[in-house]
């Protein structure tokens, strides 16, 4: 019965992907991790290149594990390589952290890119979080320009 299950649930998921034209990376949060959760990808309003603007367009990386984690040196990168290195930065064991793309003060809840320019493309593209050594983490991507965001 498991395997119906699991078959159903690849079928429904097959489906949804088909009519919604988003398309996202298998969880990585299984078994606790480091992951992406979430890209809005489309600010609110008309895209007119002010800050508060840029700050509306943001991934959202969740450390689901117990412990803090480092990501001093870790990438997020959309498909045209844009790249926001992070810092001397961790990440508690349960917490969210918020990258926007505009300029800001960064918190521990909040980072900024501080870009000038628009980061996420509003049809499609693809967030990659890697290690310094340049393994991948997790990826998400998305191909729908009817919604604003993607939860990953």
């Amino acid at each position: 019965m498991r395997h119906h299950t699991k078959a159903a649930a690849a079928a429904a998921l097959a489906t949804a992907t088909a009519v919604g034209g988003l398309v996202t990376a298998a969880p990585a949060s299984a078994a606790g991790s480091v992951h992406l959760t979430k890209i809005y990808y489309n600010s609110p309003g008309s895209d007119n290149g002010s800050n508060a603007s840029l700050n509306a367009e943001y991934v959202q990386i969740k450390n689901s594990t117990s412990r803090a984690v480092s990501l001093k040196g870790w990438k997020l990168t959309d498909a045209s390589r844009h790249t926001y290195t992070f810092g001397t930065y961790s990440l508690g064991a349960g917490k969210t952290v918020t990258v926007h793309t505009g300029k800001g003060r960064d918190t521990a809840a909040h980072r900024y890119q501080n870009s000038r320019a628009y980061v996420w493309n509003n049809t499609k593209d693809t967030a990659t979080l890697k290690k310094p050594s340049g393994a991948r983490v997790d990826s998400c991507s998305y191909n729908n320009a009817r919604r604003a965001f993607v939860n990953c």
